[in-house]
């Protein structure tokens, strides 16, 4: 099932089995054509038949390797690996990759070209390096969780996506790529040090525009794209369903005021803040009048900048999501399909999630393995 397609074929990747951000950056970089060997440990690895992939998407289009990381042949593998790779992913605390072995000044000795991802809440340097955590610990104190929730109410969490995903694997695989851009210019790999923490605070960079601009105060609820204006935010329909409206530049809140019944009211300015509260009531009222059915059949594919908000099962079947394929069906499993898309050279899913250790034979054979080694190897249990 393995795919040439993707403007990233080619690229060799050794990634070490994890949770959360550092899967998904893999999976990433694996959707858009790279070869991406995951690094499962031994003690993981059990049988699954082939044909009923499991179910841990972030997983998908990649191959697995079962190895022993205890065992010195096992860490000597995952070295030999290194030395064909071009990049190699990890997201453990900082100090375990050094203790099995691994770190990266042992991986570039033997590569000095490979560039090495390593992906932490914290980061690897600072007083809370060592320290466990997770996505909204990292959001709190980047400050981008104080900024998310309704007026007079406590922070909202936003899933995880901001810290793991948006913050993190986002910003390792940028970080990634950019090493390698930069390797075709020196020849050198070199470490990309990604932080949840980092990435989350630099996703934030707008809101502290607007705040030295003066258009944001450091309180909730009460600013333009936070839920304070009763022009960009959600609204309950009349049958207990929600629409999204983004109404911000005067031409768009102009066609929301037409829509909505409201244009020929006598009404207070637009940005005049001291009336989003009244008039976030009045559009409330207005929108409750209404089905999001019969809202969409007024508002959408208008410039109002409206939505209705689909629940993840709906969202698959809008005809917009369809046209796209921004949901596809791999082995039976519907998800979210690559992204971005190119023209050229597009991205695809090479694969469903492989169980644990499902191609070590294949795979290390594929990477350079002879297949007397491969037998030694597996004769000493440091592969599985």
């Amino acid at each position: 099932m393995t795919s040439a397609k993707g403007p990233l074929s080619g690229l060799k990747i050794v990634e070490l089995a994890g949770i959360g951000p550092a899967p998904y950056c893999a999976m990433l970089l694996a959707d858009l054509g790279a070869d991406v060997l995951r690094i499962d440990r031994a003690q993981n690895v059990a049988a699954g038949a082939p044909d009923q992939p499991p179910l841990d998407l972030l997983n998908r289009s990649r191959r697995s390797v079962g190895v022993d990381l205890k065992h010195p042949e096992g860490v000597e593998t995952v070295l030999r690996l290194a030395e064909f790779a071009d990049v190699l992913i990890e997201g453990f605390r900082p100090g375990v990759m050094e203790r099995l072995g691994l770190g990266p000044e042992v991986c570039r000795a033997r590569n000095p070209r490979l560039v090495y991802g390593r992906m932490t809440g914290w980061g690897q340097t600072g007083p809370l390096a060592p320290v466990a955590g997770h996505d909204i610990n990292y959001i709190a104190l980047s400050g981008a969780l104080h900024a998310i929730g309704r007026r007079g109410e406590a922070p909202v969490p936003p899933l995880n996506l901001v810290g793991d995903f948006g913050g993190g694997a986002m910003f390792l695989a940028l970080g990634v790529l950019a090493a390698l851009f930069e390797r075709g210019r020196s020849g050198q790999g070199q470490v990309v040090d990604a932080a949840m923490t980092d990435g989350s605070a630099s996703l934030m960079t707008i809101i502290w525009e607007l705040l030295h601009m003066g258009f944001w105060r450091d309180e909730r609820g009460v600013n333009l794209l936070d839920t304070g204006a009763h022009f960009y935010d959600v609204f309950e329909t009349g049958d207990g369903k929600y629409v999204s409206i983004g109404s911000i530049e005067p031409q768009f809140y102009q066609l929301l005021l037409r829509h909505t019944g409201l244009e020929g009211e006598s009404l207070p300015g637009q940005f005049d803040r001291a009336a989003w509260p009244a008039m976030k009531e009045r559009v409330a009222a207005v929108i409750r009048t209404k089905t999001r059915d019969e809202w969409c059949r007024i508002m959408e594919g208008t410039d109002v900048c409206f939505a209705p908000v689909l629940s993840l099962r709906e969202a698959p079947e809008h005809p917009h999501n369809q046209a796209r394929r921004t949901f596809v069906e791999v082995a039976g499993v519907l998800q979210p399909g690559p992204a971005p898309r190119f023209d050229r050279t597009p991205g695809a899913i090479q694969r469903p999630p492989a169980h644990p250790g499902q191609h070590t034979d294949e795979a290390l054979a594929d990477w350079g393995f002879a297949a007397g080694e491969i037998a030694r190897l597996r004769e000493l249990k440091a592969i599985v």
